[in-house]
């Protein structure tokens, strides 16, 4: 969504349970599932557990659980519900969630996120692990993202990852469509011809 600046501070947040629960996953649920990678070239350097994801133009939007879900949601959902009572409007859909991880030595090149749900859903990132070597680029100027915090980042803008350290670096992602934007979305989807 575009907010009208590149990263907006939501405030600390209690990451420690959520931190706990991916830290102790293995190899195998980072590569369980492919489809970010597959289908989004900049997102080959990463891996990602994905609790769930939207599928479908607006008027059929469905949002599924994901095998992520039984792994992070006793942790991850507690952390989303106090962002949104905390930032956002009631009544909204959590449309993605996902854990995140950039690689070491990874990148995420330039973009802009240019499917329609991302025009009208507010994109909100927690980091769980960083490190100075990690340089997040919004519109073209650096951003640095703490642990215990939240931000929502302008999707809408131009943005990029790279990660020059040694360790990889883990962001827990998640995407809230308002209640009052779920019209607008519907009509760009019939202006798409979706």
């Amino acid at each position: 969504m575009d907010i009208e600046t590149p990263l907006r501070a939501l405030g600390e947040i209690d990451v420690e349970s959520l931190r706990a629960a991916i830290l102790r996953l293995d190899e195998n649920a980072w590569i369980a599932n492919q489809k970010r990678q597959i289908d989004y070239d900049v997102h080959r350097q990463t891996q990602s557990i994905v609790l769930v994801f939207c599928d479908g133009p607006a008027r059929d939007l469905v949002v599924s659980k994901q095998e992520g879900w039984d792994l992070l949601a006793d942790a991850a959902v507690p952390v989303m519900h106090t962002l949104i009572e905390r930032a956002y409007p009631a009544g909204g859909t959590i449309i993605r969630a996902m854990a995140a991880k950039l690689l070491a030595g990874g990148r995420i090149n330039p973009h802009f996120d240019s499917h329609p749900t991302f025009r009208h859903s507010h994109r909100i990132h927690v980091p769980i692990t960083t490190n100075n070597r990690v340089r997040f680029m919004i519109d073209g100027r650096p951003y640095r993202m703490q642990v215990g915090q939240a931000y929502e980042i302008n999707n809408q803008k131009t943005h990029s990852v790279i990660n020059t350290a040694a360790e990889d670096r883990i962001t827990f992602i998640f995407d809230y469509l308002p209640a009052d934007r779920i019209a607008a979305l519907s009509r760009d989807f019939e202006a798409a011809g979706a």
